[in-house]
């Protein structure tokens, strides 16, 4: 029975650590969610932080499938295992923002979010710079089939989250998190890709 066993390949043994990073990330966002429903009067709650909670569980989710095109590559060096683990710590970290152990100190979550804008939009901006690297890293082919929409929009969302860094503009802030999530879920669900 041992020897039915298929030895376990190095894109498989590198996609469990940042799998479980980024089930933490969904993980907080989730615990985070379910003490609004537990607590629904204990803090005020900012309904475009609800969209960007929304957006980052999106962007997990995305995150992790997109990655599996990283098991064609066929060598993998230290740096690239590295970069692909930042990768997936950055996109926690920007769930830890949204999320954090105690409102103390902040009127309710519009106050905190605002306050806190310049690091969840700047680690934003910066996985939008990174991703770029982590498309072109998974091949020739890959990155061209993303296509010149992908490089558009990839450079726009970093204008945007720059901007929202530096902003404290509650309609900026707005109509960002609305644009952000319908064309993520849009250009998301625009794809047939299949893993396998």
């Amino acid at each position: 029975m041992l020897d039915d066993l298929k030895p376990v390949g190095i894109f498989e043994y590198i996609s469990v650590l940042t799998s479980i990073i980024i089930g933490l990330g969904i993980a907080h966002l989730l615990r985070g969610m379910a003490g609004l429903v537990q607590h629904p009067g204990r803090h005020k709650l900012y309904w475009v932080h609800l969209v960007w909670v929304g957006y980052m569980f999106f962007n997990m989710v995305f995150w992790w499938w997109w990655e599996f095109n990283l098991g064609k590559l066929e060598v993998w060096y230290f740096p690239n295992y590295l970069f692909v683990l930042i990768y997936a710590v950055l996109l926690y970290l920007c769930c830890a923002l949204l999320f954090p152990s105690d409102l103390t100190g902040y009127s309710g979550f519009e106050d905190f979010f605002i306050s806190r804008r310049v690091w969840f939009f700047g680690l934003l901006a910066f996985t939008n710079v990174i991703d770029v690297y982590d498309t072109w890293m998974k091949g020739a082919e890959h990155f061209a089939n993303a296509g010149n929409e992908y490089l558009v929009l990839t450079g726009f969302n970093f204008i945007a989250s720059v901007i929202a860094a530096v902003t404290p503009n509650r309609i900026y802030h707005a109509c960002l998190a609305i644009a952000a999530i319908s064309y993520q879920v849009q250009w998301a669900l625009s794809f047939s890709y299949v893993m396998g």
